[in-house]
């Protein structure tokens, strides 16, 4: 057997991260994908502190190891007629241009699937195609503000809190690759074979990703409430709690949870006390239940309580940093990472992510090494002047 989409081709006119990203998940799956860049490269080249990464940076290695790079110049006509050309040739086109650049370049998914009618073209945009926030620029921490992200994390009383690393961008890219594999089997099943156009809004996907506190808006007219570190229930016993040396965070949201909790803590008299015997009492004495958990909990380390509510089956996690996460025996177990090659003297190998997901066979993964700006040019382009795209396709 291949890969799920060994033999499909992308031609990825993205950049930065939500595009990239969404045609890195599916070059991990086995998709050929052919990027194409301005003569300066995606920006994402040189998102760097070091000055010996510069055209080469990490987040911009981890995003597009594996892709083939042609520099295009999409304002010349040749590098339209090429674009245009290489589009033909593919299955897949992703582009994350403003709302309608790619029609003013003539490469819209109208003109280009007229061309080519069987055609996946997906747009990624803050807002989407249509509505009167379209034309509006974005990015990720502007779509945590303006989507009400920012609200949700910190308690009350605290000011807009953004969420430390690009999560709109990551899971607008998973949405998209979620989208494009939905359209692309739809057409394996059309008898006519016919393409479709995608349409993905980084606002959008950020409503969808709140979909658990969206539901008491939609459905009861109810805020959500900040709750700090708490976990989604607000309950005392699902918050983090100081240490001997680190913190922890538990997650004892049901009543058998609780009530191993209180065993592990060496506290079953907790559970005799009115006061914290049921969900509702403990809400009632937040601040009381709180205090004793705080007394137990400081009397040993944060790693020997992970360890002891783990196996009295409590949810607890010590607070780490990523770098420590990463040393994770249970992370490094899991063939989480890859080794590719990459063109920089600097660093001739680089550790990136898999998909983060395994199949017991032919599953995500390569080793291919991270491109060079354009280092695959003159080898596309001859191939769709000499021939066209199915002379690429060979």
């Amino acid at each position: 057997m291949a890969q799920p989409l060994a033999g499909v081709r992308i031609a990825d006119f993205s950049h930065v991260i939500a595009g990239p990203l969404a045609t890195q998940f599916l070059c991990l799956l086995g998709a050929e994908v052919i990027k194409v860049e301005p003569a300066q490269g995606d920006a994402m080249r040189y998102y760097t502190r070091r000055d010996d990464l510069r055209g080469m940076a990490e987040p911009f290695m981890g995003a597009n190891a594996g892709k083939k790079s042609v520099v295009l110049d999409l304002k010349s006509e040749q590098g339209r007629a090429d674009a245009r050309a290489l589009a033909a040739s593919a299955d897949i086109v992703v582009e994350n241009f403003r709302p309608g650049v790619a029609d003013r370049l003539g490469l819209g998914h109208e003109t280009l699937m007229a061309e080519t009618p069987g055609l996946i073209y997906c747009s990624i945009s803050g807002f989407g195609q249509t509505g009167p926030m379209r034309d509006w620029p974005a990015i990720d921490q502007v779509i945590q503000s303006i989507s009400g992200l920012m609200t949700l994390s910190g308690s009350s009383g605290d000011g807009a809190t953004r969420i430390g690393f690009p999560i709109v961008d990551t899971y607008c890219a998973l949405m998209a690759a979620f989208a494009i594999l939905a359209a692309y089997t739809q057409r394996q099943a059309d008898p006519d074979g016919r393409g479709q156009y995608v349409d993905v809004s980084m606002l959008d996907t950020t409503m969808v990703m709140m979909s658990s506190v969206l539901a008491q808006i939609l459905v009861s007219g109810q805020p959500p409430v900040r709750s700090g570190n708490r976990g989604f229930s607000g309950a005392p016993t699902a918050d983090t709690f100081d240490t001997a040396e680190g913190q922890i965070t538990i997650g004892a949201v049901q009543q058998n949870q609780v009530e191993r909790l209180f065993g592990a803590l060496e506290r079953p008299d907790l559970l005799q006390d009115p006061r914290f015997a049921t969900p509702p009492a403990r809400m009632e004495n937040d601040a009381a239940l709180q205090a004793e958990l705080g007394r137990a909990f400081a009397l040993r380390t944060a790693a020997e309580w992970e360890a002891i509510l783990s196996r009295a089956g409590v949810p607890a996690g010590k607070v780490r940093t990523v770098a420590e996460a990463l040393d994770l025996p249970q992370v490094q177990d899991r063939g989480l990472f890859l080794t590719v090659p990459t063109p920089m003297a600097a660093t001739p190998e680089a550790r990136i992510l898999n998909a983060g997901f395994s199949f017991a066979h032919d599953g995500p993964g390569h080793d291919r090494p991270v491109p060079a700006l354009g280092e695959h040019t003159e080898e596309i382009l001859d191939a769709l002047r000499s021939g066209g795209p199915d002379r690429l396709r060979g």
